[in-house]
């Protein structure tokens, strides 16, 4: 079932204005009358606020803390400025170009707290911003726990994605066990310039990027065939990193780098053309990357990275094929308890990484 939805932009330029209704009182005197917040994505947010007494207002607080997956609920407490008088206006901004930006998507948690000369002190009820890039009118599809949200291309453009995504879940659940646990939400963007837009400090060759704390993607895709087919290879890789992520996430240690590629390169399906021919390439030469190397982030030169997720997805797909569904699931709930590698590895499988390296390159 699709359902559209027109996110209505109340100022220039994706300015969205959010008012909080309402007056909260402290006893006889003291008095929060508004409160508002304005988005300026990706830009910031400015959080706005109005409050009267009967002696002067000296200390006004502003608490805030960004929903995501994280091992400590942490909340901000940022002091707001003014100069103390009976009634004030204040704002305190959130400049995310120095704190690196948020999502589309997001949802920030905020409330107020104001003190009098009196002593008095009130806490404002929180509220939730529901931080969206209102440069577009996005429309929305749902199935299962996957939110698909585009603006450019008719249904069956956003059809055929939800299509390639619901058969990436099925095949990474087919390949190791690991299934949503949360719902994701996807923001295909009209082109890559507009994802660029939506983010702070871009890297220029960067067409999608997944947020796995926020369960978010973003990617960039056009309405020609081949862009299309790049982008339901992308939203499969991308989802299953934030499939493995929500299935591992622990405070202990981080999968390693083969084992995370590989998995999003299975998921893919086949690989593409230019991954054969670098294991081609590396076999000819005998110039293989170590398992033991791969588990850290990989080359920057384009040619070794190409050939880390190829030999990723060999090393992953022979772990598969050879032990099966039920093998790799354990092996990510053995790093999910904080396992180191080779520890990890033999628990499950009787091998470490340097008896991987020789069994993989066998088959």
């Amino acid at each position: 079932m699709i359902k559209k939805s027109l996110f209505l932009i109340l100022v220039i330029l994706s300015l969205l204005v959010f008012l909080i209704p309402g007056t909260v009182q402290a006893g006889s005197g003291l008095t929060v009358s508004d409160s508002s917040v304005q988005v300026d994505f990706p830009a910031s947010i400015t959080f706005n606020i109005s409050t009267e007494s009967d002696v002067s207002v000296t200390d006004i607080r502003l608490h805030y803390k960004v929903e995501r997956m994280a091992y400590a609920q942490v909340t901000a407490e940022a002091y707001v400025t003014f100069v103390p008088a009976k009634s004030v206006k204040a704002q305190w901004v959130l400049d995310m170009r120095k704190t690196g930006g948020l999502p589309p998507g997001a949802d920030v948690t905020f409330w107020w707290t104001v003190t009098d000369m009196a002593g008095r002190k009130i806490e404002t009820t929180s509220d939730v911003i529901h931080v969206e890039d209102g440069r577009f009118d996005w429309k929305t599809m749902r199935q299962g726990q996957v939110t698909l949200n585009w603006y450019e291309g008719d249904d069956s453009f956003a059809e055929e994605l939800m299509v390639a995504t619901q058969e990436a879940l099925t095949r990474l659940a087919a390949n190791s066990g690991a299934e949503l646990e949360s719902p994701v939400r996807l923001y295909i963007y009209g082109s890559q310039s507009d994802l660029l837009g939506a983010m702070i400090y871009p890297q220029e060759w960067t067409g999608g990027i997944a947020y796995p704390q926020y369960g978010i993607i973003a990617i960039g895709i056009g309405q020609t065939q081949s862009e299309l087919d790049w982008g339901k290879r992308t939203i499969s890789h991308e989802l299953t990193h934030l499939v493995i992520n929500q299935v591992t996430y622990n405070p202990y240690n981080y999968l390693p780098n083969w084992l995370n590629e590989g998995l999003a390169m299975t998921s893919e399906g086949e690989m593409e053309l230019s991954f054969v021919l670098a294991l081609s390439r590396a076999e000819a030469e005998n110039t293989f990357i170590s398992v033991r190397s791969l588990c850290s982030p990989f080359s920057a030169y384009a040619d070794q990275t190409i050939l880390a997720y190829a030999e990723s997805y060999k090393i992953v797909a022979y772990l598969i094929n050879e032990y099966g569904q039920v093998k790799m699931f354990e092996l990510l709930n053995t790093f999910k308890q904080g396992s180191g590698y080779d520890e990890a590895l033999k628990k499950v499988y009787g091998f470490d990484m340097d008896e991987l390296n020789s069994l993989w390159r066998s088959k």
